[in-house]
């Protein structure tokens, strides 16, 4: 390691406060929890439960609803570590720091991430309730974490974003969900860096590129764990019609009315993919 790399000395640090604190632990699953699906975390068995500001280097989370915590325990059969909340760019933390606790359960041994969130529908035929598997992404924030030099030190710069959201996983996702009566479509995902939802040319011009779902978190998780060869899976609660879609103008309460409504399904549905994915 080059003497210089604070951000890989950083990572080793964090790691090794995580890892004394989750005793003999071993997460295979990595869970990112987005905006009003923290109570899976709830469901989570034997449950060691660490605050983002407890580890070393890690920032706070201050967006409405994420508790900004890990929880390390058993969820359908396999040792998990979940993000309750995430950490967001229009937060103000840099790409990387958005990027640190991908890396950082890539460092304790994470396999898989399942990221989620929750989106707004850019395609028509797309209702809030249902669950949209992220088939591809469009990163719309202008931002990439690997930019720099101490990333490289981590893994290569350069790597293919072909299949980024894993089509194993998916088929397991689109499995469950058919077992489980949970709606799903899937879809391309558009990632902007937020805070103000988006206007109605914006959503205009989107649908025209191909994105079916719109939201402000993700693509910045995703390209860090796929730049550590991490297998991922993203899903989105459809949470409203993106802005002028049928008329609609988001808002915040929306978004989290229409997630506790679908608590119950999305538990159900995370719940047996962990339980049915080979890793």
């Amino acid at each position: 390691m080059s003497a210089d790399n604070v951000l890989k000395a950083n990572l080793e640090e964090a790691a090794g406060v995580l890892r004394e604190r989750l005793g003999n632990r071993e997460p295979v699953v990595g869970i990112v929890l987005g905006s009003g699906l923290g109570p899976l975390a709830e469901q989570i068995e034997d449950a060691i439960i660490v605050p983002f500001g407890e580890i070393p280097h890690m920032k706070r989370s201050t967006a409405t609803g994420h508790k900004g915590r890990f929880v390390c325990g058993e969820l359908g059969g396999k040792t998990v570590l979940a993000m309750q909340g995430r950490l967001h760019g229009y937060e103000g933390n840099s790409p990387q720091e958005v990027a640190f606790p991908i890396w950082l359960m890539h460092l304790l041994g994470v396999r898989a991430l399942i990221t989620t969130n929750a989106a707004g529908a850019i395609n028509e035929s797309y209702a809030p309730g249902e669950f949209c598997i992220m088939s591809d992404h469009i990163n719309f924030t202008g931002r990439n974490p690997i930019v720099g030099t101490e990333p490289d030190g981590i893994a290569f710069r350069f790597f293919s974003m072909k299949d980024a959201y894993d089509p194993e996983l998916r088929a397991v996702a689109h499995r469950v969900a058919l077992e489980r009566g949970v709606a799903v479509q899937e879809g391309v995902y558009l990632g902007l860096l937020g805070p103000s939802f988006e206007t109605p040319a914006e959503i205009r011009a989107f649908r025209a590129w191909g994105a079916d779902t719109v939201a402000m978190s993700v693509c910045e998780e995703v390209i860090a764990a796929r730049h550590v060869g991490m297998r991922v899976l993203g899903i989105s609660l459809v949470s409203n019609m993106a802005c002028g879609v049928e008329g609609a103008s988001p808002s915040d309460v929306e978004v989290f009315e229409v997630a506790k409504e679908a608590e119950p399904k999305f538990c159900r549905l995370i719940e047996g993919i962990v339980e049915e994915a080979v890793l």
